[in-house]
């Protein structure tokens, strides 16, 4: 926060003049300009947010350079004011496509924000663009109409409540995270509305409301009460008007749409004659509202509008007119428009006239004639320092001594303090600036700014990063709502008729729920059918024992038969080949822990300064990741080390400072990739981030000539190369190194057995850092803890957002659109075509489908400079499409490319998609991915289910999820060696992953049945992995959750498989006040359901192994004989019970249910073996 040099603009003569010509500014004319440079706008939105007492709006071109000002702009108003993107749509105008729903919830929470009174708070700054502004929206008085105030204590019932809110556009969901969705359980419902930093919870007694709460998403626990709420409407388009929005459609002239457009119109029209909500009700937002609306309308008297300039604005919007008249057009002459359909956006005439009505200000110098607020020279640009770190020096001393106020803004604040300190200049860094720097004084800020500038009236000088050193750290705003899941989220991925694994029973197919009564006890079970039509009932508290199938072939597996030993034979074999593969892995990492490495120094200040330079905010997986490969590097033992990370989540980051880490230790770097195109992407990364340093990094790839590739290696062998990067060229005979310490391997499943063997023995010898976009599934990487030193990256970068992915049949519109949204994004394009005969008749489609694009070729039979030349100027932003082959596939990182289309997708398997479009959305903006099929030619079956798959599969860090759907592609082969692959489709994925963990625990140990037989060593393993779901307990009693309690079967599940994991007493009782928080009042159903949860973790804690009931008593069996003592001290518990051996029998009597407890708590306390 720099609210320091804010008040110092605020306290300089040519300020208030310039507010008073802002109040004095009459409505309808030209605009004012205030005549200031670009890099100074934030400080001034900074200083006009604090005397401006109603709403201010700041209007960008484009959606971009909306969302650069807004990180700019938090810098300078910090907490003072709330700050709100006003997003444009997702898709161009007429597009017929949905928007997200955070596109929708954004929009509406800023239409609340600056509907609110002054006495609710702060105003807020409202950035947008001119796309978003000319979007047509709902009427003020319409949206001020529909908010919903609540208060504990008033009668308002549950059924109306839950009416308004579909009419509100809020949508209905099992669990409620997200915003704009609400969900109801009995007395309880709860809402997220877009208004609120945290969602809702409406607790009723009868038709009154109780209580209104805030709560916690991720927890689902209840925070904060309140009195009263408003809630907010979810969306622009309401159902609630949608009575004449289905007159507009029953009006329209539908003479000239084709039938389907015709029948999905008139369904339309009567949901909204019924009040119900619609998919993608925003693109008829002109029919719900025939007057046209925009966020400019929503303003408040004395709101203070600012934007570039209006020509600027004008431009865009124009621009935005004449795509959308030609995309009308196409669509009215393909029979899926109405004619007469209103436009979705108001023309530039409209708009310019309401900006200027709101007395709109220009930041710059204006396009008319009028003289600016601002007198001339007021702000100057800083001056350019260049990265001459002395130089830089001597003019910071200079600057103070002349008597300015020097303001420093770097994340290299600590290295600079040390550089002062030569000059005899002691100054600490802050982190930040809360009162204005005095005359002749110089701060350091540890922070990162835009642009710098110098303010003639106050003599100050700001100075950022790229003042200084010519590199611009961007600072990103930090999202209000982080994302955040329900704790049960990670247990949804069990559906009626998937394949399951039983750990007794083995592989068959999950049918659902069912409740049944034995006796007078009511429970729930899981329905299992096996083969030849067996059927088994699991009991919802062993749903431990079932695991979704996953296997390594693409074929089902055979169902097994329920009481047969070919199960038993199969988990045998399974828990053999792990013990093997056990041994494998804790002899090399026994190899390595006594073997003699290079210890690397401790961090450097160049290092400090290079991890500063960082332009992006690092996500705590890559800092924890980070911190665990320097302490390896640290060690006198040879680094092993591998890093699994999503596409885009930031391993090359990673493994770029432990390679300056290396050469700070005068030590060579060599970093290994599967692909040409990948070589040159990190040899540009590495450039670019290292040339403040005196590091010499090279390229061995064929797009190096022979004589080029000879001198790159006479100079490593002479020393003179730091850093090399290079494909399997690297592996030669004849490349030899002066003195190597670490060798980075990118994606190591890629490259040969001959090849993965040398990389075997560079192991034993030096560091080792391995990446791979390979997601582990959780339970492998737990698995292979302690035998494989693991980093996981699995946080998505802040602000990113998911991939919209789309398959459907190529078609011309489609291409068009998709192509001309990203470049009035001022966005790329990925157009992957993988045909070289015909790539270049597909390019001239292209140009003249799309005649305002630049357009690229490349793919991997150019000459390799041709090819090189045209990567290069893709990546400087020389052309807006480029038409390639799969060469982008591996790790090309273009964070302006955020559209890809896949011509012929059908042609492609699940991991190339998965890594094609992990090329795209690496920035903040909104990606989109094309799947696009060949038309009027049917999909194969697998070709079908592939291309559903990586749609579905569009969740940040859906990678797992594409893993565990396609094993064999992209999976645990990788890891663990395709030789296991047999065995994992034998007993799944789950279990194999709970024997290797077994099998690695029990060989650490010494317990693994030593000199035993494999078979009785197998055993062993898999006697370990059932004991390790714990005690088996069925006690007399109904205990599962009811209908009535928790409606929907899904999620019922996921709170039984959550159950089921608990272990510790605490923990089940954290989740029974839980469930009373979220669903109200346990039923006695759900008492006995927890108290079983508790008698299991308590068994578990005593050493026993089964509770049953045995006639009229409940029969406790000990893992092992009771000794005479113990027999002693529970019959002087003053029980109804019976000792012998290894059991006990407890008479079911009055209180049973607490002497039960008591009995297992003596137990515990007296437990002196270790439990699992």
């Amino acid at each position: 926060m720099l609210g320091g040099l804010v008040q110092t603009l605020r306290r300089s003569e040519v300020y208030p003049p310039l507010l008073d010509g802002l109040r004095d500014r009459s409505r309808g004319g030209e605009p004012v300009a205030v005549g200031v440079i670009r890099a100074a706008w934030p400080v001034l939105v900074g200083a006009l947010c604090q005397d401006w007492t109603a709403p201010v709006v700041l209007v960008a071109a484009n959606p971009e350079e909306a969302r650069r000002l807004r990180d700019e702009v938090s810098l300078w108003i910090g907490d003072e004011r709330p700050i709100l993107l006003h997003p444009a749509p997702d898709h161009l105008f007429y597009e017929p496509d949905m928007w997200a729903r955070d596109t929708i919830v954004d929009r509406a929470a800023v239409l609340d924000s600056v509907a609110r009174p002054p006495s609710a708070g702060d105003p807020p700054l409202v950035v947008t663009s001119a796309w978003a502004a000319m979007t047509r929206t709902v009427p003020p008085a319409v949206f001020r109409r529909a908010i919903l105030h609540l208060s504990a204590g008033e009668l308002f019932s549950q059924h109306e409540l839950l009416v308004r809110l579909v009419g509100l556009g809020y949508e209905a969901a099992t669990v409620v995270e997200e915003v704009g969705t609400f969900c109801q359980r009995g007395s309880v419902v709860d809402v997220y509305p877009p208004n609120w930093p945290r969602p809702l919870r409406i607790d009723y007694f009868g038709e009154e409301i109780d209580s209104l709460r805030l709560f916690d998403p991720a927890t689902q626990r209840s925070e904060e009460r309140l009195q009263d709420a408003a809630v907010a409407p979810a969306a622009e388009a309401l159902p609630a008007h949608g009575a004449v929005a289905a007159h507009a459609l029953h009006s329209a002239d539908l003479s000239t749409c084709d039938e389907d457009t015709q029948a999905n119109l008139m369904e339309l029209a009567d949901a909204l004659a019924e009040g119900r909500g619609w998919q993608g009700l925003e693109r008829y937002l002109a029919y719900l509202y025939p007057r046209p609306a925009t966020l400019l309308d929503h303003l408040p008297d004395g709101s203070l509008v600012l934007m570039p300039d209006e020509a600027s604005i004008g431009d865009a919007v124009l621009r935005l007119e004449t795509q959308a008249q030609a995309l009308r057009a196409e669509q009215v002459a393909a029979g899926k428009l109405p004619q007469d359909a209103p436009t979705p956006y108001v023309a530039w005439e409209a708009l310019r006239r309401s900006l200027r009505d709101a007395t709109a200000v220009e930041l710059g110098l204006g396009t008319g004639e009028s003289v600016p607020l601002m007198p001339e020279g007021v702000f100057e640009p800083a001056p350019r320092l260049g990265g001459h770190l002395r130089d830089i020096m001597a003019a910071l001393g200079e600057m103070r001594l002349d008597g300015r106020r020097v303001v420093a803004v770097t994340r290299q604040a600590n290295r600079v303090s040390e550089m002062l300190k030569e000059l005899d200049l002691y100054v600490s860094p802050v982190q930040s600036l809360e009162q204005p720097p005095a005359a002749g004084t110089l701060t350091l800020v540890d922070d990162a700014a835009g642009e710098g500038w110098s303010l003639t009236p106050g003599r100050t000088i700001l100075l950022t990063d790229a003042e200084l050193f010519g590199w611009v750290r961007l600072r990103r705003q930090a999202p209000s709502r982080p994302r955040r899941t329900a704790p049960e989220t990670s247990y949804a991925d069990l559906s009626p008729g998937d394949l399951v694994v039983h750990l007794e029973h083995g592989i068959g197919v999950y049918r659902g729920m069912v409740r049944k009564t034995l006796g007078a006890a009511e429970r729930e079970y899981l329905e299992l059918e096996y083969a030849e039509g067996d059927r088994l009932y699991v009991p919802v508290q062993q749903t431990d024992r079932v695991s979704r199938y996953v296997g390594g072939t693409g074929s089902p597996p055979a169902l097994h038969r329920l009481g047969s030993a070919d199960w038993r034979v199969a988990r045998e074999r399974a828990a053999r080949s792990v013990r093997a593969l056990a041994i494998d892995l804790l002899e090399l990492y026994a190899e390595r822990e006594v073997a003699r490495g290079y210890a690397f120094s401790g961090d450097t200040v160049w290092q400090h300064e290079l991890e500063a330079s960082f332009p992006y905010q690092e996500t705590p997986d890559q800092e924890r990741a980070l911190a665990e490969v320097k302490d390896d590097m640290e060690r006198p033992q040879p680094m092993d080390r591998l890093i699994c990370g999503d596409v885009g989540y930031g391993k090359t980051e990673v493994a770029l400072r432990a390679a300056f880490k290396a050469v700070m230790d005068n030590k060579q770097v060599a970093v290994l990739v599967p692909t040409t195109v990948l070589a040159q992407q990190h040899y540009y990364t590495f450039r670019r981030r290292l040339q403040a340093y005196p590091v010499t990094v090279e390229m061995l790839s064929r797009f190096r000539s022979r004589a080029e590739a000879r001198e790159v290696i006479d100079d490593l062998a002479a020393g003179k190369v730091d850093v090399v990067i290079g494909t399997h060229r690297l592996l030669s005979k004849d490349v030899a190194f002066d003195d190597l310490g670490l060798l980075i391997v990118d994606e190591e499943q890629r490259f040969g057995v001959g090849h993965k063997e040398q990389l075997k023995e560079l192991r034993r010898e030096v560091d080792v850092l391995t990446l791979t976009a390979t997601p582990i599934p959780r339970t492998l990487h737990l698995a292979l803890g302690g035998a494989r030193d693991m980093s996981i990256i699995d946080t998505p970068p802040e602000n990113r957002l998911p991939i919209r992915t789309y398959v459907a049949p190529w078609e011309r519109g489609l291409v068009k659109r998709a192509i001309l949204r990203e470049l009035d994004r001022k966005g790329q394009v990925y157009y992957v075509h993988n045909r070289v005969h015909d790539i270049y008749r597909v390019a001239e489609a292209l140009r003249e489908l799309v005649p305002e694009a630049r357009i690229l070729i490349g793919h991997g039979q150019m000459p390799e400079d041709d090819l090189a030349r045209v990567m290069l100027a893709f990546a400087q932003g020389e052309a807006d499409v480029l038409l390639c082959t799969t060469i982008i596939e591996s790790g090309l990182d273009i964070p302006n490319v955020n559209t890809m289309i896949i011509d012929q997708a059908e042609r492609f398997g699940l991991s190339q998609l998965y890594q094609l479009r992990g090329r795209v959305g690496r920035g903040v903006e909104r990606a989109y991915a094309y799947l696009l099929h060949t038309p009027h030619r049917p999909l194969s079956e697998v070709a079908s289910a592939r291309l559903r798959t990586i749609q579905e599969a569009s969740a940040l860090g859906a990678g797992f999820q594409v893993a565990m759907r396609d094993m064999e592609i992209r999976g645990v082969g990788d890891i663990l060696g395709a030789e296991q692959h047999g065995h994992i489709a034998a007993v799944g994925f789950d279990l194999f992953a709970r024997l290797l963990r077994e099998a690695v625990r029990a060989m650490r140990q010494g317990d693994d049945g030593g000199e035993a037989s494999l078979s009785a060593r197998a055993k062993v393993a898999v006697d370990g992995v059932l004991q390790d779901l714990g005690p088996a307990v069925e006690l007399p009693g109904s205990g599962y959750l009811p209908e009535g309690y928790i409606a929907d079967s899904s999620l019922r599940l996921r709170l039984y498989r959550r159950m089921a994991e608990l272990r510790d007493l605490a923990d089940i009782e954290a989740l029974e006040r839980e469930l009373e928080d979220r669903f109200g009042a346990l039923p006695e159903p759900v008492s006995h359901l927890v108290y079983m949860l508790k008698v299991k973790a308590l068994c578990r804690a005593c050493g026993i192994k089964a509770v049953g009931v045995e006639r009229d008593q409940i029969a406790l069996t000990y893992e092992s004989p009771l000794t005479p003592g113990q027999v002693r001290a529970l019959e002087g518990l003053g029980l109804p019970l019976r000792a012998q051996g290894g059991r006990v029998w407890l008479a079911m009597i009055r209180d049973w249910q607490r002497n039960l407890v008591r009995i297992l708590e003596h137990s515990a306390a007296g437990q002196t073996q270790p439990v699992r």
